[in-house]
């Protein structure tokens, strides 16, 4: 009896568990909601009193009701992304290209350790690309061209190129300066490294 009794316990403290981490990652993506302009009612199924943000449009979530996908391109959006982002534990993509992006890159955004996908392409972005980026060694693609960034690209962003895993690094149409000399070391995966032609 104590046995049933103890799993029992068991699975409802797991369901508590997920139920609490999907609070907090709807809590995170309603913040980001509050701050953006959505002239075209892509997040209007974002309601913060669902329990559950994997219901929202535009958002994929893994079995455990946990955030692994965010794709919003295309959508008319306006405004920041918010550091809190950076707290979606199990998030792996983040496609918000051609739109109306603009403020910093946020640094926490480096804490993504399972990222495979940060598009932001086609934006209003500005300032540096965070060298936190460089912390990302599980991303494949990383797309920030068209943007208003400046500075140059940071040493530990361009050390994901030795972990073999990046494929495309496009920089393109910002306001960068200094160049990217690739030489490719892993002999297995060759990272395509788009850039402007002349170095402001």
């Amino acid at each position: 009896m104590m046995g049933r009794f103890g799993g029992l316990v068991f699975v409802l403290l797991c369901l508590t568990a997920i139920t609490a981490r999907s609070n907090t990652e709807g809590d995170i993506l309603n913040a980001w909601k509050a701050v953006l302009k959505d002239p075209n009612g892509a997040l209007k199924s974002w309601d913060p009193t669902l329990v559950n943000p994997c219901t929202y449009f535009h958002v994929t979530c893994n079995f455990d009701n946990s955030v692994t996908r965010l794709d919003i391109e295309s959508a008319g959006l306006s405004g920041p992304l918010i550091p809190q982002l950076g707290n979606l534990p199990n998030l792996q993509y983040i496609e918000l290209y051609n739109n109306s992006i603009s403020g910093a890159i946020p640094v926490e955004l480096g804490k993504l350790n399972k990222l495979v996908s940060l598009d932001l392409y086609m934006n209003k972005l500005s300032g540096p690309i965070p060298s936190s980026l460089g912390n990302l060694t599980s991303l494949r693609f990383l797309r920030l061209n068209n943007n208003k960034l400046s500075g140059i690209i940071p040493i530990e962003v361009l050390g994901l190129i030795s972990y073999g895993n990046l494929q495309i690094m496009n920089v393109a149409d910002n306001h960068l300066a200094g160049s990217v000399h690739h030489k490719n070391k892993s002999g297995i995966i060759r990272t395509t490294i788009i850039q402007d032609a002349k170095v402001h």
